[in-house]
């Protein structure tokens, strides 16, 4: 019997050690080098309209519907920093 209570010691150490953190050398990601940057100008553009959608004035188009989802306003806001100039990255493709 000794020998399991053994064994079940011995995950539980196992299971702790795979939990502590390292404080150690810091690792850089591959992901914040290709990340897509904002300026800004363009996050200012998008928080007045996420503004807007949250007090329910927020319109789209030239009929101007109700903007009805976040990624809405989020897409209007970025498109209007790109007809103001402000650096925002392209359209993704669709394929």
């Amino acid at each position: 019997m000794t020998t399991k209570a053994a064994t079940k010691h011995t995950k539980r150490t196992t299971a702790t050690k795979k939990h502590t953190k390292n404080t150690g050398t810091k690792e850089t990601s591959k992901k914040s080098t290709t990340e897509r940057k904002y300026s800004p100008s363009s996050q200012k553009s998008v928080a007045k309209e996420m503004h807007k959608f949250k007090e329910g004035t927020a319109k789209s188009g030239k009929a101007g519907t109700p903007v009805k989802s976040r990624e809405q306003a989020i897409a209007i806001g970025l498109s209007k920093a790109r007809a103001k100039g402000a650096k925002v990255p392209n359209k993704a493709s669709k394929e």
